[in-house]
């Protein structure tokens, strides 16, 4: 596949690296250096990011609080992510511009597609922060949305496996990589790629899905110059 606009979502897990808990700056270095070496191939970028190593509003929900108020501060959880990677990624060099689905004049700009577009139309990384602005949405379905409206090629999973498996690495010493499979066969599988609505909206709008490591240095530019890296999802 060739690439010109890619949405590459990353777990807030992922910038934890080897702490407990909150950001990990040699991590999300790491992940910059990478961004960058692809921006510098001409490829635009736009970027999702989670926010489950500062706050979980499911986890939130689950010990008594409103779901709803749990949910608004994990987007702003996410928004505090944005913010470490956009920093990062200006250290390597290149311009960036953060829009938030909720505003906050004094540190991003609000969310307007077009203005999206034309970012990244400059050569301009976009991070998307705080989610869809909506409660009961994940960071998954922002990224899925947000890939739809700018009309991206892919959809890249950065994760910390290294594609989509028969079932759980960790658990099952048994279990194989799919090196590409279709919507239909994870929906039939019942394998864990995405929440199916994020899922649901990819498939709808024909958009593939590329799962793979994001923590091996270098995985994001093989992936982009063709390397089978990780699981692709088409339909």
């Amino acid at each position: 596949m060739n690439f010109k606009r890619i949405l590459l979502k990353l777990s807030g897990e992922a910038l934890m690296g080897e702490k407990l808990y909150g950001i990990d700056i040699d991590r999300v270095a790491q992940y910059a250096k990478d961004i960058q070496a692809v921006h510098a191939k001409g490829i635009e970028i736009a970027l999702v990011i989670g926010g489950g190593n500062i706050y979980r509003g499911l986890s939130a929900e689950k010990a008594g609080m409103d779901r709803v108020q749990a949910d608004y501060m994990g987007m702003l959880a996410t928004v505090i992510n944005s913010m470490a990677l956009q920093d990062a990624l200006e250290k390597t060099g290149v311009k960036t511009r953060l829009l938030t689905a909720i505003k906050m004049e004094q540190i991003c700009e609000p969310f307007i597609r077009r203005r999206a577009v034309r970012h990244l139309e400059k050569g301009r990384i976009v991070i998307f922060g705080a989610g869809t602005g909506n409660p009961y949405f994940t960071t998954d379905t922002a990224a899925s949305l947000r890939a739809v409206e700018i009309n991206a090629d892919v959809v890249m999973k950065g994760t910390r496996v290294d594609g989509i498996y028969t079932a759980d690495p960790l658990k099952d010493a048994n279990a194989t990589r799919y090196d590409e499979i279709t919507f239909d066969e994870v929906y039939k599988k019942n394998l864990n790629v995405m929440d199916m609505t994020a899922f649901t909206l990819c498939q709808e709008n024909n958009l593939p899905i590329i799962v793979f490591d994001m923590n091996k240095p270098g995985n994001l530019m093989r992936l982009v110059e063709g390397e089978p890296i990780g699981t692709l999802v088409k339909g």
